[in-house]
Parts: structure tokens; sequence; C-alpha cells
């Protein structure tokens, strides 16, 4: 078999119903949608979250919590993580990205935790340190640098 010659499985794929065509097609005039009623017309139909005109669960739950808008979103970078840099290397923000140390930029920059240990001396450059990770790495010999 070549890739020219595949097809879908017999019965996998049907054309779609061609409704509102005249009487002689079955599907003319009210296109299988009964006489009247609110299922009847474009956008009828009661919704995911009807129960029958009882009261919404996401009405009958109360509300709690709330979302604190001055939080500070950080990309967090484990200690451990940045020995996978050369000695004396600077590790920028955007050389954590490319190392896929970090997904991509946070909102609030990049903070370096004190999870693991550091064995070269780097020159860290980011938005925040923890107080653990930047004795660790100014133990090892390395600076760190807040931007």
């Amino acid at each position: 078999m070549r890739l020219h010659e595949l097809r879908p499985a017999p019965g996998a794929r049907t054309d779609g119903k061609r409704v509102g065509r005249g009487i002689g097609s079955g599907l003319g005039k009210t296109s299988g949608r009964g006489q009247k009623g609110q299922k009847s017309r474009s956008g009828g139909g009661k919704g995911p979250h009807f129960e029958g005109g009882q009261t919404p669960l996401q009405r009958r739950l109360p509300k709690y919590g709330f979302t604190n808008i001055f939080k500070k979103m950080y990309g967090e970078v484990k200690l451990g993580d940045l020995n996978r840099f050369e000695e004396g290397t600077i590790v920028t923000p955007e050389m954590m990205v490319a190392a896929g140390i970090v997904y991509k930029a946070s909102p609030d920059g990049i903070r370096v935790l004190g999870n693991g240990d550091i064995e070269k001396a780097l020159t860290v450059q980011a938005h925040g340190f923890t107080k653990s990770a930047a004795a660790k790495i100014e133990a090892a010999g390395g600076k760190v640098e807040v931007i």
C-alpha cells in the first residue's frame, strides 16, 4: 500500500445533512426540527446548566476565596538546575529559558530557589533569590545580581 492509496474505512465518513432544500429531500420546510417551540428556533435550547427550573448548582454553592491582583508570579528555578552551565558563565533569564530550565519568562520574572547544591562559580542574574539560594551561590564563589 502506498500513501496515495490510503482511504478512510467504508462508512467512516458520511456527507452532512442538506437541510431546508425542498420537500422532496425529506428535510425541507422545518429542516427536521418539528413544528413550533423553543427547540425549533435558532439558538433554541436550555443550555448546559439548566436543571428544569431548579436553582443551578453553580448558584447553590457558596462563593469563597478571592484573587489577589497584586500577587507576584515568578518562574521558579531550582539551584541544582544551574549546574548545566559552564564555570564562570553569566547566567541570564534568557539563557535559562533557552536551556529549558524555566518554560517561559513569567510576568514578574524569574526567582531562584535554594533547592539542590551548586558546584560551579556562576554569576546569576534573576529577578529574585531566596536567602538560601543566594548564600549557596556565594559560597560556591559565584555572584548574585538582582535585575
